[in-house]
């Protein structure tokens, strides 16, 4: 009986032999320029930027700001916040590395809703901001004799021969999108010389961090009363310590890896699955370097994900490479290899579309923390599929000729 046609279409037609073991070497050779590449870039940014990545508040510390969100028509109701304009008003504004997350809580009047901005900045103003503010202000009362000016926190110091108010450096500082706080009765204290130098020691307070997002939303959302709600700053002594947490996590999971492979298979298998892991991990790092995107805990919750869709497609292929050596003894290693890449090379292009695409749609039409998980991901699943075939399987190659490709050749003519 003559065998049915089959009613679908082949990826690749049954017996394609493709001669994966033939261009090894040349893609090791591109894996490692690519790997050199991603971690030069880390070290570039270090001197151009700064530092080596993109930290979010996760990482380096900064404000954690709550704001209400309320109709201005009805004080008493609230109205549910849009993340996407938010995260717009606050990229017009300039502000960079930061993080928007809707919350809801409870209160007297029932049912809450605002949004909780996350941002590395400690402060209101910048560096950039403080030293034009000085110069603005040296400029502008040059005729009141001024000594010394210094900045600390959000508050200006001023020491000059004659007597400066907060009112006069107020529209000097608003050009520059710096709000002073008034001081009221309280600016009595600084309209008195020093007896013994004669000069006047000045105070300038600017309002926070909070007031000046508080402006930003306002002006991007005119129907909505915005309110803050609560502040507060997370140290940058722990982010460094969650940092080292998630580069710890990071080895852990490369290490149980490793463990697994060597009891699920054999040791011979480990080097491949942990080469390519550390190929894929670097990858992602080194994209989100050059790329200068945001690295938060999200991230790393990607990047140990991509580590966990490498290993088992490299698990897959591995276990496909270990039943033929059983079943084709006649052939040799490098021959088994090809027949078992040419066996799973479609389940793995088919199962790593299937992923990317999914992920691509989230990066595309995903916001802020989504968005950043979507993008590591579009990158994991490529280096994923891509090292899997053309690192894992090399190394386990190398690995065997060099240390079981049989007894000595003085143990073999010994033998004969």
């Amino acid at each position: 009986m003559a065998a049915s046609d089959h009613n679908f279409r082949y990826l690749l037609k049954p017996g394609t032999d493709f001669g994966f073991v033939s261009k090894f070497r040349a893609w090791m050779v591109i894996s490692t320029l690519m790997v050199v590449g991603c971690i030069a870039s880390l070290f570039i940014n270090k001197a151009v930027r700064g530092d080596y990545m993109n930290w979010t508040i996760d990482f380096k510390g900064g404000t954690e700001i709550i704001y209400s969100f309320k109709d201005k028509a009805d004080p008493t109701k609230y109205v549910q916040p849009d993340a996407g304009k938010i995260r717009a008003a606050m990229t017009s504004a300039g502000a960079d590395g930061f993080d928007v997350s809707e919350m809801t809580w409870s209160d007297a009047g029932g049912t809450a809703r605002g949004a909780m901005i996350r941002t590395p900045r400690f402060g209101a103003t910048t560096s950039a901001q403080q030293k034009a503010a000085g110069e603005a202000v040296t400029a502008a009362f040059g005729d009141r004799g001024i000594d010394a000016l210094q900045w600390s926190g959000d508050r200006l110091f001023v020491r000059s021969t004659s007597h400066i108010t907060d009112l006069e450096v107020a529209p000097v500082l608003a050009k520059l999108d710096l709000e002073v706080k008034p001081w009221g009765d309280t600016a009595k204290l600084y309209s008195t010389a020093d007896e013994g130098t004669g000069e006047y020691r000045q105070t300038f307070s600017l309002f926070g961090l909070e007031r000046q997002y508080e402006l930003v939303l306002e002006k991007a959302l005119p129907d909505v009363d915005v309110v803050m709600v609560q502040t507060s700053q997370v140290s940058a002594k722990a982010g460094n310590e969650l940092r080292n947490d998630g580069i710890k996590a990071l080895f852990y999971a490369m290490l149980l890896i490793v463990l697994y492979l060597a009891v699920r298979f054999d040791v011979r298998y480990a080097p491949g699955a942990i080469f390519a892991t550390f190929h894929d991990a670097i990858m992602v790092v080194g994209v989100f370097a050059i790329t200068w995107t945001d690295v938060s805990l999200t991230s790393v919750a990607a990047l140990l994900t991509v580590i966990g869709f490498s290993v088992n497609d490299t698990v897959i292929i591995f276990d496909r490479i270990r039943e033929n050596q059983v079943k084709l003894k006649d052939k040799k290693l490098e021959r088994i290899i090809d027949i078992s890449l040419n066996e799973v090379i479609v389940r793995s292009m088919l199962t790593s579309t299937a992923v990317f695409a999914v992920t691509l749609v989230m990066n595309v039409f995903g916001t802020g923390l989504v968005r950043n998980f979507a993008f590591a991901m579009n990158i994991g699943v490529i280096t994923g599929a891509y090292s899997s075939v053309f690192l894992a399987s090399p190394v386990f190659l190398w690995v065997s000729q060099r240390w079981y490709s049989g007894p000595p050749a003085k143990g073999r003519a010994a033998e004969a």
